[in-house]
């Protein structure tokens, strides 16, 4: 697939050509092909342009892994979510004319639904699994562009938290579809890995939230973030168990942990920095300029000495000014 994304002339098209040919090959491969198995059921693929999209389904992930840039990984991720929703539309279709089968439910097997059904169920797995995989990497494309930013250049738009926030609800919205697929109801080793993974996702998503608080100095607010984000990654943690490499291509909640109490840290300073500074603003401006000289000032206090008036009235002698909020 990466092929025929690259630049024309000669070698581009000496790629197609390639490309017409890996898709001949795997044309006359889908002919042998009959069946899938996924998640310990097997079902057969009748249909040519499942089978030739399954086909190369491991080809085109190990493109994406090996692309070089981040504009050929786009590419080539929407290239696949294209391909993938053209095969599940196939089946789609399959599955409208059987009014039988828009139940989903094989007769005298309550809860399991009929191979077309879990071949559906299948594609779109792979699908939303897919679109993650993709937010995902634009995340962590948002946040670098975020720690390197320039000062604002009025002729683009910089990336903010929100950006983020918003690939994160994306990600969670995929994962609670996942959770919906029929024929995995049942399947509670699927429920808890999904379920892991969307803590994962959460306790991100709630960091930036949290960053995008800071920015505007809402310190409870973003303190009280930055903690139940320690939850959703200790939680993680604690009931990942066997479900370790079901996880370890995501986001390391560790590093988060790691990154949140720095954070925290330096937040309370900041907190007490910035309260320090309303402070001292609202005292100075309560302060009211009075042109009268300071010894009149003092004349009109009640209780002042007279040793400390005249110390004033020496030192005005000499040309110092005193600044009566101090007094």
């Amino acid at each position: 697939m990466q092929m025929r994304l690259r630049s024309g002339g000669t070698e581009g098209l000496l790629a197609e050509k390639l490309e017409a040919l890996i898709t001949q090959t795997r044309a006359k491969q889908a002919a042998t092909m009959s069946e899938v198995e996924w998640r310990g059921r097997t079902v057969p693929v009748k249909i040519d342009k499942v089978r030739i999209f399954l086909l190369g389904l491991a080809d085109n992930e190990a493109a994406i892994v090996q692309a070089e840039s981040e504009e050929t990984k786009e590419r080539l991720f929407e290239s696949m979510l294209s391909e993938c929703r053209d095969a599940i539309q196939v089946v789609r279709e399959e599955l409208k004319p059987d009014q039988k089968q828009r139940d989903y439910i094989l007769e005298g097997e309550p809860g399991k639904v009929s191979n077309l059904q879990y071949l559906h169920s299948y594609l779109t797995y792979i699908k939303l699994s897919t679109a993650i995989k993709r937010n995902e990497n634009m995340a962590k494309g948002l946040q670098r562009a975020l720690l390197q930013q320039q000062p604002e250049d009025d002729s683009k738009r910089s990336p903010r938290p929100q950006d983020l926030i918003r690939l994160y609800d994306i990600i969670l919205q995929n994962l609670v579809e996942l959770l919906q697929l029929p024929g995995l109801e049942e399947d509670k080793a699927f429920q808890k890995e999904i379920g892991l993974k969307t803590l994962v996702f959460k306790a991100y998503r709630c960091f930036f939230i949290a960053q995008s608080y800071v920015l505007v100095k809402k310190w409870s607010e973003a303190l009280v973030l930055y903690d139940r984000v320690l939850k959703y990654a200790n939680e993680v943690n604690s009931d990942a168990g066997a479900f370790k490499n079901s996880l370890k291509d995501l986001p390391d909640v560790q590093e988060l942990i790691t990154q949140v109490r720095s954070e925290k840290c330096s937040l309370q300073a900041a907190a007490i920095l910035d309260a320090n500074d309303a402070h001292q603003t609202e005292t100075s401006s309560s302060q009211v300029k009075d042109n009268k000289p300071l010894v009149e000032r003092f004349e009109s206090t009640p209780g002042t000495d007279g040793a400390l008036k005249r110390f004033v009235m020496l030192l005005q002698y000499h040309g110092f000014e005193m600044n009566s909020s101090l007094l």
